[in-house]
């Protein structure tokens, strides 16, 4: 199992961390997901790709690169 994090700009609230939370989550091969508002990180884990991920937050209206 592979852990990924991703910085995510435009987060400003806990709906916005629900919004995340819920894009990242129906991403084929995460099971686990953990986003941090103060940090504007969320922590993935599971079998997915980097690109599935970030195309995920994109098409949930924000923006995210992959840390590291």
């Amino acid at each position: 199992m592979n852990e990924m994090v991703l910085e995510i700009q435009g987060m400003s609230c806990g709906h916005c961390v629900m919004a995340v939370n819920k894009a990242l989550g129906k991403v084929p091969g995460v099971t686990h997901v953990a986003v941090d508002l103060p940090a504007g990180k969320a922590v993935v884990q599971g079998g997915a790709s980097a690109e599935a991920l970030l195309k995920a937050v994109t098409q949930a209206g924000y923006k995210a690169e992959m840390q590291g």
